[in-house]
């Protein structure tokens, strides 16, 4: 992965507290596995964002290599990456998440 990928993807991760990089948008998610987690997120009453990486074909290879994981689409949260929607599913049917997601302070 170029320089520039891994450090755009840091930015990302490093300015958004929770963090969705998925298929498509919050509004418009363009794959069943990213409709899910955005469904979870919104479920536990998460404030994040997202990152379309149909978009930016760098960021969606990029982000495979930088999480290990080859699948979208992936969570972060606090800089921490979390998993994808079966992960995120199975956090959010445990209550895990919704603690996870709960604004600090």
């Amino acid at each position: 992965m170029r320089d520039e990928v891994k450090k755009k993807i840091e930015d990302y991760i490093r300015n958004h507290r929770v963090l969705l990089f998925m298929k498509g948008t919050k509004q418009f998610p363009q794959c069943g596995f990213s409709a899910r987690a955005v469904e979870a997120l919104k479920r536990c009453g998460a404030e994040f964002e997202t990152v379309n990486v149909l978009a930016d074909p760098e960021i969606r290879e990029g982000i495979k290599e930088f999480s290990n994981w080859p699948t979208i689409p992936q969570v972060y949260i606090d800089g921490k990456f979390i998993g994808g929607s079966d992960i995120v599913l199975e956090l959010l049917q445990n209550g895990e998440l919704a603690k996870m997601v709960k604004p600090q302070g």
